[in-house]
């Protein structure tokens, strides 16, 4: 009994302490309750503050690419900080937002912003590295992080990101955050959003994207730079996969769907570099423009859309023309010589690292690439005479025929009459050179001219592949050896080339808009971004000479006009400087017609103008024709010793063929902003500055340049052509300025610290090249045209020796342009009277 009652006792008590325990448990549990309340409540209260506000993100107006057009509306440029497109949702396919959804925040359409699994989640990654390395994060805390909030991982930066996340959720839609998560998100090499990714990596739109495409797309933002296409393919493939299997657990895609796209092979675009690619010295000064005008913040940030008057298939014929004109001048001058010569030891080892180039980029016709001499053949007659030359794993022959230029520079001696006679004169076995791909060689006879036989090669399909090196222990094909050719070996036909050192440029204007066509700087923009055609002032020579003549008919000239080419000094009233001019042929022609003297570039002749008419009056005159650079008040203006840029010269040619009316130049035509308001339109600006007839006389005059005088090599163009010549004293620059009804062309060819061209590059040597072989790319196919002959303008017979009206003994007559009121009146003298009429040597010698 005695017992019972102590039990019973001890276990009341043990109730009560435990009835105790229950009411400071409860308590403690309320209390806790409360201060976690109340300290929730202090930290949001604490962190809520200064948050910023949600409403900002209602304007969404992140940095975006400004793009530069083309005159048919093609991309020919971009400028950015951040490579950014934004598109709606609506463009972006159903299975990119799902692929990002099932890769990146599954739970995106159930959350309110925060996702607190994926939060404990990441808490418990994070804890076991002892370090941050996963985040929670929701498509919507990502807005707020890039947006709003710092980038910092921290756990304060977190509590503020759930806050603002919770806010914005309940501010907008879940495609609302899509829209901007998309087109924010960063995707490697520069891409920002989905559609400048997909640009980047498919060279096409993200609207046209198929779901291998979109799976590749989507496996991006944990890793950009790991899981690159371009750079690391092989991890790029594994997490397209990763991205099709979170699609088929979400059920999203069937399995079937991506067993597809999984063997769906890729194309991956090379990365496009729209400056240099397209129109590089045109988009560079549209560039300059826009910073100039509205400021760099314009021009990088907000979107710009600029139309430009550039014709990407004029450019690129210019592009050729000028390359092409350009490396023949070079080859005129002699070859310089290897650019290195590797001993024999050393020629294996280059050969093999080169292959890994060209296994990546393979050989194709067209293509420069380097090579290694292995064997020069000087013996034998010359059409067996060659040099053949290794390329990684593949060999390429040059003849003697296609390398005769290759003569060691000599200013002294023309170039027609320096070409070797042997390859061994240029090349040495170990040489390295830069060869240009022909093609397959056809026929190698030339190599073995003592086969009977006459055996040619076996021809097939050149593989990289291919083993076509000798073995280790094999001796070097080259030195002494002609009989190391396998007849199943695949031979490449070559052309030896160099860089040229010269530069030139080319510039295209539309006569009547003056919309700027074609515009190249230089030879290589990746090589010097100086413009020739714009920065630089070069002396114009004879080029500037139409100048001259034009303002001669505007006072009292005419095409008949005899002046005397004879001997005369000019001295200067500023200095005690003292010049005799001379013809480029060093000698005088006598009593010449206006228009014989400009068609044939006669410098005396024009200097006499000059000093008739006044230096200060052709100064005046140059002005209104557009020329805006400074010239010197001196005798040699006439010749052209003031150095203007092409662009000038382009510009005042452009009034001969407008009639007398003096347009604007045009490189854009429109720009908008990223809303499609236009900020800036181009309008037709023309202003007449000289009359109709005297423009009209002068394109008559400058025909004549083509018919018959230095500017004959156009003829083949077989259409109405204008134009004139242009070299300089020391021939150090060379120009043809000429021009159709439809287009103004001006080019330049030189080198920027000025130098002696070579032997016969004049202009007519070295610049109309050029010209006429652009000008017969855009012109193909296109109907002649002929120059529009204004009122004011009549035409008369006259003596074609003497420029008076003809009688029946002249031995040469012609039909001359005049302006209405200046035909002559008087006939030209009878063979075997004394000319009394001093009237008609008025412009004669000094």
């Amino acid at each position: 009994m005695k017992n019972n009652r102590s039990e019973k006792k001890i276990k009341n008590k043990q109730n009560s302490i435990v009835r105790k325990l229950l009411k400071w448990m409860v308590i403690g549990g309320i209390f806790s309750i409360i201060f976690g309340a109340i300290s929730a409540f202090c930290i949001y209260y604490y962190y809520a503050r200064n948050l910023p506000e949600i409403a900002t993100l209602r304007d969404y107006r992140p940095q975006t690419i400004t793009t530069v057009y083309s005159d048919d509306g093609r991309k020919v440029g971009e400028f950015y900080k951040q490579r950014r497109i934004v598109i709606p949702i609506y463009k972006m396919p159903p299975l990119l937002v799902k692929a990002f959804i099932a890769t990146e925040d599954s739970r995106f359409y159930e959350h309110k912003g925060i996702d607190f699994f994926g939060i404990i989640r990441a808490f418990y990654k994070n804890l076991r590295a002892g370090a941050i390395v996963q985040g929670g994060s929701t498509f919507t805390q990502q807005v707020i992080k890039n947006f709003l909030l710092t980038p910092e991982k921290k756990y304060d930066r977190k509590i503020k990101e759930a806050i603002l996340a919770y806010r914005l959720e309940k501010k907008f839609t879940k495609e609302d955050i899509l829209y901007m998560y998309l087109n924010d998100i960063y995707l490697g090499h520069g891409a920002y959003g989905v559609e400048a990714a997909s640009e980047n990596y498919f060279g096409k739109s993200v609207s046209e994207l198929n779901l291998a495409e979109c799976a590749m797309l989507a496996g991006l933002p944990q890793a950009p730079s790991r899981y690159s296409p371009f750079r690391h393919p092989e991890r790029a493939k594994q997490r397209q996969i990763l991205v099709l299997n979170r699609m088929v657990a979400e059920e999203y895609i069937t399995n079937i769907q991506a067993t597809e796209a999984i063997n769906t092979v890729l194309d991956i675009k090379p990365r496009k570099n729209w400056f240099i690619e397209k129109v590089p010295f045109y988009t560079e000064f549209v560039r300059k423009y826009i910073s100039e005008k509205y400021g760099d913040k314009a021009l990088y940030e907000q979107g710009l859309k600029i139309y430009t008057s550039v014709n990407i298939e004029m450019q690129k014929a210019a592009r050729s023309s000028l390359t092409k004109g350009l490396t023949e001048l070079d080859k005129r001058q002699g070859y310089r010589g290897p650019f290195k010569t590797l001993e024999l030891d050393k020629i294996e080892p280059f050969c093999q690292d080169y292959n890994l180039k060209l296994l990546k980029n393979p050989i194709e016709v067209e293509h420069v690439l380097k090579g290694v001499v292995i064997h020069v053949q000087d013996d034998g007659e010359p059409e067996n005479r060659y040099v053949t030359v290794r390329m990684g794993n593949h060999r390429g022959v040059i003849k003697l025929t296609d390398m005769t230029w290759a003569r060691i520079p000599d200013v002294d001696v023309k170039y027609f009459e320096g070409k070797i006679t042997h390859p061994g004169e240029a090349l040495a076995v170990g040489d390295m050179i830069h060869v240009k791909v022909k093609g397959i060689l056809e026929d190698a006879k030339f190599m073995n001219p003592d086969d009977d036989e006459g055996k040619k090669k076996e021809k097939k399909k050149p593989s990289i592949a291919e083993d076509t090196l000798p073995e280790a222990d094999d001796e070097l094909p080259g030195a002494d050896d002609d009989e190391y050719f396998d007849e199943s070996e695949v031979l490449w036909a070559l052309d030896l080339e160099q860089t040229p050192v010269v530069q030139g440029a080319i510039l295209t204007m539309e006569a009547s808009t003056g919309k700027i066509k074609v515009m190249i700087g230089g030879r290589d923009y990746r090589d010097n971004q100086f413009n020739r055609a714009i920065q630089s002032k070069r002396q114009p020579g004879s080029s500037f000479k139409p100048i001259i003549y034009a303002a001669a008919l505007d006072k009292g000239y005419t095409p008949a006009s005899m002046i005397v080419d004879s001997p005369v000094v000019v001295k200067s009233s500023e200095s005690d400087f003292t010049w005799k001019p001379r013809n480029y042929g060093k000698k005088f022609y006598g009593p010449t017609l206006l228009r014989r003297a400009l068609a044939k570039s006669y410098n005396v002749v024009t200097v006499k103008i000059l000093r008739s008419i006044g230096i200060d009056y052709v100064i005046d005159y140059s002005k209104k024709l557009g020329i805006t650079s400074h010239l010197r008040r001196e005798g040699g203006l006439a010749l052209g010793s003031s150095g203007v840029s092409l662009l000038e010269m382009v510009r005042s040619y452009s009034v001969f063929a407008n009639l007398g009316y003096l347009v604007d130049p045009v490189f854009i035509t429109k720009i908008e902003d990223r809303d499609g308001n236009i900020i800036e339109e181009s309008s037709l600006a023309k202003k007449q500055v000289i009359d109709m007839s005297t423009s009209y006389i002068m394109t008559n005059l400058l025909e004549s340049v083509v018919k018959t005088g230095t500017g004959k090599k156009i003829r083949v163009l077989k259409r109405p052509v204008a134009g004139k010549t242009g070299t300089t004293n020391k021939q150090n620059d060379a120009w043809f300025v000429g021009y159709t009804p439809e287009y103004v062309t001006g080019t330049w060819v030189g080198h920027d610290v000025e130098s002696f061209l070579g032997w016969g590059e004049t202009g007519a040597g070295a610049a109309i090249p050029i010209w006429l072989n652009f000008m017969q790319d855009i012109l193909k196919n296109k109907p002649v045209k002929g120059f529009q002959v204004p009122e004011g303008v009549v035409f008369a017979k006259i003596d074609a020796e003497t420029g008076l009206l003809p009688i029946p003994e002249s031995k040469k007559t012609i039909f001359e342009c005049f302006k209405e009121g200046t035909i002559p009146k008087e006939y030209s003298p009878k063979p075997d009277a004394i000319d009394e009429n001093e009237e008609i040597w008025k412009f004669g010698a000094d």
